[in-house]
């Protein structure tokens, strides 16, 4: 037998409570109603309804109050307010709380009977989307299982027991077999880098990077990022200039997972750039959004390869000058940025250099009274300055 949907009323009218279950009546629906939003919101927890009608207006707590509370107790219940104050304002709150969708009254039995199929149609993709991504995670966690196991596992083991025999032979090994052992062993590093990069990406998880979200300055992300790449720079020579425009507002994110990002971009620049060269970083607030630029003037990216910098395994056609990389940097680069509701693009010219801007919505709150970031990047940035 097919299980029923179920649908949860809350109105503080009675004749509501009752048009709306006889008109759903003798479908395939399981039906709980409730007068007030106390009870709506102990009905949702126990009953644990499809599809939630929610009345704006309401003693006790508002149904404003009830959509916010239960997006909190399961973010997948589908929501629709139901109200005879509907005005642009409203729908437009009922929507920011989670609400999926607005019926004015009054309405009609057919009405109501559409919105409801429409609204569990909703449910159903939400629910079987989530199907898809836990389908998903198990695919990627088996496939970097395998990826450790067969291919990481056996080439450690080649590489320590290439190793060990170096050693062993190295008094009679002639200057060009030394020469080839040095080659298999820089070969195996460079295939072992890029399973551990590999792995990385596959280990990116959107969902566990936002349950790790809190306000964070990305000054900080900034700094300790430059920080990490201070090697990289002074192999090169190459000058790393910062430039923060204050005031900057933090932005909702996991600090970690953003300065993996900012070593990404930031260690990007410095491989494709000429030796003794400069890479600036800047970050200033605009309309509503704190964006993070990085520059170069190194050997550029076509027109032709912009649009593929950011997909998996990718690594340009640059020349001899500038180093190489595994092409998945900015592919780890790209997801986590996105999930921090932001993005990522950049801007180049074949032999002129890149720029490369990542947009993150700033939080809002009043910077009245805030400390100045800007000694969190020069306690960290030692190879460059502030502007």
């Amino acid at each position: 037998m097919e299980d029923k949907y179920k649908i949860l009323i809350i109105d503080d009218e009675e004749v509501v409570l009752d048009s709306c279950t006889q008109i759903l009546e003798g479908g395939n629906y399981q039906i709980a109603t409730a007068a007030d939003g106390s009870l709506g919101l102990q009905l949702a927890q126990e009953f644990q309804p499809d599809l939630v009608y929610v009345d704006l207006k309401m003693p006790g707590i508002s149904g404003f109050e009830v959509l916010e509370k239960i997006r909190a107790v399961d973010p997948t219940m589908v929501t629709i307010v139901i109200t005879g104050y509907a005005t642009v304002s409203s729908a437009v709150e009922a929507m920011k709380k989670g609400a999926y969708d607005f019926l004015p009254k009054p309405f009609t039995p057919d009405e109501f009977r559409l919105i409801t199929q429409r609204g569990l149609e909703k449910r159903r993709l939400v629910l079987e989307t989530m199907a898809l991504r836990r389908e998903k995670e198990m695919l990627r966690e088996h496939f970097a299982a395998i990826v450790s196991h067969e291919l990481k596992s056996p080439l450690s083991a080649i590489q320590q027991n290439l190793f060990v025999v170096a050693e062993e032979l190295s008094s009679k090994l002639t200057e060009r077999q030394k020469s080839r052992f040095e080659r298999m062993k820089s070969r195996i590093d460079d295939l072992l880098k890029l399973i551990h990069t590999w792995l990385r990406v596959m280990s990116v998880d959107i969902s566990k990077i936002k349950e790790r979200f809190e306000p964070i300055s990305v000054v900080s992300s900034i700094a300790t990022a430059i920080e990490s790449v201070q090697p990289q720079a002074m192999r090169k020579d190459i000058e790393i200039v910062t430039s923060v425009e204050e005031p900057l507002r933090p932005v909702d994110g996991d600090e970690g997972s953003l300065t993996e990002a900012l070593v990404n971009i930031i260690g990007n620049a410095i491989k494709y750039s000429y030796v003794g060269s400069t890479v600036f970083v800047r970050a200033e607030e605009k309309e509503d959004n704190v964006l993070i630029s990085v520059s170069d003037t190194g050997v550029g990216i076509s027109k032709e390869e912009l649009p593929l910098i950011f997909d998996d395994f990718y690594s340009g056609k640059a020349g001899q000058a500038v180093e190489r990389g595994s092409g998945l940097g900015l592919a780890i680069t790209r997801r986590i940025i996105e999930a921090h509701n932001g993005s990522v693009s950049v801007e180049s010219e074949l032999g002129k250099g890149s720029t490369f801007v990542i947009c993150l919505p700033a939080l809002q709150i009043d910077l009245h009274n805030q400390p100045s970031l800007k000694t969190d990047l020069l306690a960290n940035s030692q190879h460059g300055g502030v502007a």
